[in-house]
């Protein structure tokens, strides 16, 4: 007997904060910073896509999974359990057409091509909980009871099938999608997608159809009751549209003789379920799937190039079913080399694991949530990757720890116990910018663009140097009539330096713990709630070696300016 996915109730929970803060905090700060004030006990789902194993990751891939991992820490920083989903996708045409080229057994050719994948989230520091393939056993009973539940429900019937097919893609395209295309490089002439501009081949075959124009006035009725579903609105604006130009039922199936390695149809072995149908289900699989559990998934994280498929299709299926839909929908921008989208199946790829290796896994996941687009492209250049660090992890950031936590003239301990609460006009706005800081990135991150709340973060370091420079603590340090002038300055650069270090752990998560270690942070006192103004009166003594010289820094010099 089969269940249906239900959401799970919610249980009002209340954040409570750990200690009594100092100056009068008001609590209602802190449920702002926790965002939802009561938190459902369903923990929050995110999923990055799941990666075709025909070749090898490259740049695109990992910047897709650290802004997942961000978004999932993120949630644990607020106090919420979260879960991420990533994983392979192992079945379908180009996967089957990328084994026989190897000559390799197709199984054998997943087995390895993998691994490649889950090396490259764990090199990253990726905090994933459940990794996917789709040719796990778990997987294909979620996929067929899916497949079963549709067709009971009415939505499968069969069908002769005409039109276009791109391998690369793995998707069908009307007549009114495609072009003739001149390859510049050969001369040679062939029929393209317009989308894509990847390759398509006639096919004409039998095969199971879902009834997806059935379900067009539904969809347009959900995009408009939830118009946030799609981020940035740009994209949701583009969905509509070609919803409300009209749909046509979706081939669902492929003879076997044309795709033997995927999942069959049940009770009809001589179809291929549809490699996208598929591949879809592994977010219901890793929620529990065909029982209750973790669903509905509370953000997909997905490139811009497979929003149909997840924003039309996937809510579609699910609407068959009754099933509820994702809440969000994250599609971000591409990344670019001279211009030109990364693509395996072109080799204009970047290697990700030669760039963590040379850069380290925290300036790889700075870089990419710092410069990614989510609206518009971004182009991947090393020399980019080396100015962000030399100003803003090396020489600001680090340059702010360094001459805080070493400076000889006093002593952050103090300046942090005994501080005084009146302030010259100079630390009066610098309070105000500390003060607003966790509130801004927040509310970023409500919006899901991590990277504007990085550059949010930078923005307060650059201002705390510009702070401290025209304080010059060094100055009064030779006068020591004035101490809680000079413990004042040296307070509101530590706290910048502590609530930085707060809010840039889901980014950094290595960095991030040293920098807290080094001013001192208890390891129970660097969540969301954590970061109120002065809300610490704890910290200053470093918990471990400060170092001497720039090899020993938070963020020591790179070992090539190349």
């Amino acid at each position: 007997m089969s269940m249906r996915l239900r959401s799970l109730g919610h249980t009002l929970i209340p954040v409570l904060y750990r200690r009594a803060p100092r100056d009068k905090i008001k609590m209602r700060k802190l449920f702002r910073l926790t965002g939802t004030r009561f938190y459902s006990t369903k923990p929050y789902y995110v999923t990055s896509p799941i990666f075709y194993v025909n070749a090898a990751p490259h740049v695109g891939h990992l910047y897709t999974l650290v802004l997942t991992d961000i978004l999932k820490r993120w949630q644990v920083l607020r106090g919420r359990k979260a879960i991420l989903c990533t994983g392979t996708d192992e079945h379908g045409m180009k996967v089957q057409q990328a084994a026989k080229k190897a000559e390799q057994d197709v199984r054998v050719f997943c087995d390895n091509n993998y691994r490649s994948f889950e090396t490259l989230a764990k090199q990253a520091e990726v905090d994933y909980d459940h990794f996917i393939r789709t040719s796990e056993p778990g997987h294909r009973f979620a996929v067929q009871h899916f497949w079963l539940m549709l067709q009971e429900k009415g939505f499968i019937y069969a069908s002769k099938h005409e039109g276009w097919y791109s391998v690369s893609d793995e998707a069908f395209y009307p007549p009114s999608a495609v072009r003739l295309t001149l390859d510049p490089a050969t001369g040679r002439k062939f029929m393209a997608a317009m989308e894509t501009g990847k390759e398509v081949e006639w096919t004409s075959e039998n095969n199971y159809h879902f009834r997806l124009s059935a379900l067009r006035d539904r969809l347009l009725e959900f995009y408009e009751q939830n118009p946030k579903f799609i981020v940035p609105a740009s994209r949701m604006k583009d969905v509509v549209q070609q919803v409300t130009a009209g749909l046509e039922d979706l081939s669902v199936s492929r003879p076997v003789e044309r795709l033997s390695w995927g999942i069959p149809v049940p009770d009809d072995t001589s179809q291929t379920i549809y490699v996208w149908l598929d591949a879809l289900i592994n977010y219901l699989t890793k929620a529990g799937y065909p029982s209750a559990g973790l669903w509905p998934a509370d953000c997909h994280v997905i490139g811009k190039d497979i929003i149909r498929f997840h924003c039309i299709y996937w809510p579609a299926f699910l609407m068959a079913l009754g099933l509820p839909l994702p809440r969000q929908v994250l599609t971000h921008a591409h990344w670019t080399i001279g211009r030109a989208k990364m693509s395996k199946s072109t080799g204009n790829v970047v290697n990700p694991f030669f760039a963590l290796d040379r850069f380290d896994a925290d300036t790889m996941r700075y870089y990419l949530a710092h410069d990614g687009g989510i609206q518009d492209d971004s182009s991947y250049d090393n020399s980019y990757i080396i100015e962000r660090y030399k100003k803003g992890l090396q020489g600001s950031l680090g340059n702010l720890v360094s001459r805080v936590v070493r400076g000889k003239g006093w002593n952050v301990r103090r300046a942090v116990e005994l501080h005084e609460t009146n302030h010259d006009q100079l630390a009066t706005e610098h309070v105000a910018r500390l003060t607003a800081l966790p509130d801004e990135v927040t509310a970023r991150m409500d919006d899901l663009n991590p990277g504007l709340a990085v550059r949010t973060v930078m923005d307060s370091v650059y201002k705390t140097n510009e702070y401290m420079q025209k304080s010059a603590p060094w100055d009064l340090s030779e006068n020591l009539r004035d101490v809680s002038h000079l413990d004042r300055i040296i307070f509101l650069c530590a706290e910048s330096i502590r609530i930085t270090g707060i809010l840039l752990q889901p980014v950094m998560p290595s960095r991030m713990k040293m920098l807290l270690d080094l001013i001192g942070v208890a390891p129970d006192a660097r969540s969301l709630q954590d970061t109120v103004f002065g809300g610490d009166v704890h910290y200053g003594k470093p918990m471990v070696d400060v170092g001497k010289g720039a090899d020993t820094a938070l963020f020591p010099p790179l070992r090539s300016d190349f």
